[in-house]
């Protein structure tokens, strides 16, 4: 049974459905019902064309939903456009229908927690974490959303920004875990940057590139987390790099910055810089203090208070740490890195212990043990 098959092709499905007529919800079921019957069926006998066994199996399904609740007339119309059968057209439908789920009637939030939902794959505590908020809160909003557009035709598109924003949290979920999925953002964002001569975008898909040129390393065999500053720069995709350096310097051009930019030519000099200690880390606090102009997010200044610690000493670092709220995800961590620089290992070491506790991947927590662990051997005496 090839699951990455059945992911790749849904959002297609889905965007068949709704542009055939079938609201978002009743057609989001549907393709549901469709690829459990996939599950199913085809590892017995998988068709010749799975996409168009997939519309069909879902029409079918969300014609027999219509029919208990929908007048005669209604269901005749569907009857007659339902998909005629052969080969299903080859077009990849996906980034057309991040653009439908950014509907002008959800607010960009609830907009981009749907479409996260729905068509980035992504589950409720993915989306949860990345706002930065409770799970419940978070499948509050996405139910709203849903009944929100409940039966809203989508003839009018969502914007450039909320899509941008889609695309970037399904990246990051992506960077942190699944290789599949941060290609597959990289992949949207170049159907983007192709379609649209936006800045923005340029400046999005040059970060994605920058970001994944390191994915190599960020991991040691035996799959603990690498940091940045004892990671084998050797291993870095150079290439990639290159691509999202032109690619930036041409958006930063326009001189119309934003916040995809600036985090992007941050990532340009984290990816110039020879070796760790060679990196320019004056000026990467600059591009966050226009990151926080841009933003005023609280992740992006506990993420110049790093820089700050690596630019003026851990003490500054700390002092810029200390105006910003304890329970901000991270921020054990963040401390404990720079109490660790200034000398103060007990408490570095007890940070650690509670930052591992916070984190949220596997990967984090055992990596922030390790450090723990690391720090109460020096102490012992």
């Amino acid at each position: 049974m090839d699951e990455v098959l059945l992911r790749s092709l849904t959002p297609s499905v889905l965007a068949v459905l709704v542009r055939r007529g079938a609201d978002f919800a009743a057609a989001e079921d549907a393709v549901q019902d469709a690829l459990v019957e996939a599950v199913r069926v085809w590892p017995e006998d998988q068709p010749r064309d799975p996409k168009g066994w997939l519309i069909t199996v879902a029409w079918r399904r969300f014609l027999d939903a219509s029919r208990a609740d929908t007048a005669r007339r209604r269901r005749e119309d569907l009857v007659e456009e339902e998909p005629a059968p052969g080969p299903a057209p080859a077009a990849d439908d996906t980034l057309q229908l991040y653009f439908l789920c950014a509907h002008p009637s959800l607010s960009p939030s609830s907009a981009v927690a749907l479409t996260l939902r729905a068509v980035g794959g992504l589950t409720t505590r993915q989306i949860a974490r990345a706002y930065l908020v409770p799970e419940a809160t978070m499948a509050q909003r996405i139910s709203r959303a849903k009944r929100t557009v409940s039966g809203v035709r989508f003839d009018q598109p969502g914007d450039v920004a909320t899509v941008l924003r889609v695309l970037y949290l399904v990246f990051n979920e992506g960077y942190s875990g699944d290789i599949d999925l941060a290609a597959e953002a990289i992949r949207l964002t170049r159907q983007l940057a192709a379609a649209i001569d936006h800045p923005e975008v340029a400046g999005l898909l040059a970060l994605m590139l920058l970001h994944h040129a390191r994915r190599a390393a960020r991991t040691a065999p035996d799959g603990s987390l690498v940091p940045l500053a004892r990671q084998d720069r050797g291993r870095w995709d150079t290439a990639s790099i290159a691509e999202g350096v032109a690619i930036l310097q041409a958006a930063l051009a326009r001189d119309r910055l934003g916040e995809f930019q600036a985090q992007a030519a941050i990532a340009a000099l984290h990816a110039d810089a020879p070796t760790a200690e060679e990196t320019d880390w004056v000026q990467i606090v600059e591009w966050y203090d226009e990151l926080a102009r841009l933003t005023d997010s609280p992740v992006v200044r506990l993420n110049r208070a790093v820089a700050v610690g690596e630019a003026d000493g851990p003490r500054a670092g700390l002092a810029a740490l200390a105006a910003l709220d304890e329970a901000l995800p991270r921020h054990a961590a963040v401390a404990a890195y720079l109490h660790e620089r200034d000398g103060d290992l007990a408490t570095a070491a007890r940070l650690y212990a509670e930052a591992a506790r916070k984190a949220p991947n596997t990967a984090e927590r055992d990596h922030l043990t390790l450090q723990a662990a690391r720090l109460n051997t020096r102490l012992r005496p």
